[in-house]
């Protein structure tokens, strides 16, 4: 099935309905080569956005990011690529966990470097900051893009008042807005995007790339019987995710969904993302892999969308949530 492509919200550009993300699996699973081989594959099937962060493997992940890209030699033009900032590298007072403009401004200049990029397509503020001012953060932002290091911005897991009181400052001085956020969402996690931001969409045009479409891996249905050894699950540092895929409440409801999935001919990983797909209001979803077989089974969720009728999403509503939308759940 051909991609399809939708606007990023209001913003004029268009970006692959699915992309691949490298959290967790840049430098973490993958080397170099494996990078290559597996944004080759995703390219070749139409994917035009590959989405990172300063944080992810504390630079790793940008570095092996723009190896790849340099070894792969695409014309600049034909693909999208985001990083974020917040955490930061480093333990210093004005090197983590802030939005103030000297960490955005230092922040840019070194995922430029570790990415071997003139510019990147997206940047996004990756978490909010309440201790710095919404105003401040805004107008670097601006700053950055005027500059040339950046085309559009946006947020990562702010509240719907928190993106609308930026917008609002943007449009008071004629900066650039925030065009997309980057929330999770996914059968398990979905108050946020259905919710809380459905009033944004149209008052203004805001986008969502979203991430996390099978719940870390929950809904692939590899978490069924325990965690797996050399599962996302499994690796240093992630305990904190154990807790969620061993959820046997979770767990019962992806085994009942395991009979929807048989009748339309997919995986479980391909129905969860397609729900997400179906959402007009996701501009695009970030899928996760280790191996290029993995993202190739995933990459075919495309043909499951058509197959998700208002009768199946019933079904998977009553599996899910009880016919009622779920609270979010983490």
């Amino acid at each position: 099935m051909d991609m399809e492509y939708r606007r990023l919200g209001r913003a004029g550009i268009k970006i692959s309905v699915l992309s691949l993300g490298s959290w967790v699996t840049f430098h973490h699973q993958l080397s170099v080569d494996a990078a290559v081989k597996l944004m080759q594959t995703a390219y070749e099937a139409g994917v035009n956005f590959f989405d990172n962060a300063e944080v992810y493997a504390l630079g790793k992940s940008e570095e092996i990011m723009g190896a790849a890209l340099k070894e792969l030699g695409w014309r600049r033009s034909s693909y999208l690529i985001s990083t974020k900032f917040y955490w930061g590298l480093h333990d210093g007072p004005n090197e983590r966990n802030t939005l103030n403009r000297k960490r955005l401004i230092e922040g840019i200049d070194g995922s430029l470097r570790r990415l071997g990029l003139d510019y990147v397509d997206l940047i996004f503020c990756h978490r909010p900051d309440p201790n710095t001012s919404i105003e401040e953060t805004a107008h670097a932002m601006h700053d950055i893009i005027q500059s040339g290091r950046a085309i559009y911005w946006g947020v990562s897991e702010w509240s719907a008042d928190e993106i609308r009181a930026a917008w609002s400052i943007c449009d008071k001085y004629g900066w650039h807005k925030p065009v997309t956020e980057q929330p999770q969402y996914n059968l398990f996690h979905r108050e946020r995007v259905e919710r809380e931001y459905a009033r944004l969409y149209e008052d203004i045009g805001l986008g969502a790339t979203i991430w996390s479409p099978l719940a870390s891996g929950l809904l692939t249905g590899k978490y069924l019987e325990g965690i797996p050894e050399g599962s996302r699950g499994a690796l240093p540092g992630y305990e904190w995710l154990r807790d969620s895929l061993t959820d046997q409440q979770k767990l019962e409801k992806v085994r009942q969904l395991i009979p929807i999935a048989r009748e339309l001919d997919c995986s479980l990983a391909q129905l969860a993302i397609a729900w997400c797909v179906r959402n007009p209001h996701v501009s695009t979803v970030i899928l996760g892999a280790s191996r290029v077989e993995q993202l190739r089974e995933n990459l075919q969720a495309l043909k499951v969308v058509p197959k998700l009728t208002p009768d199946v999403l019933e079904r998977i509503d009553q599996i899910v949530s009880g016919g009622s939308l779920a609270e979010g759940e983490d």
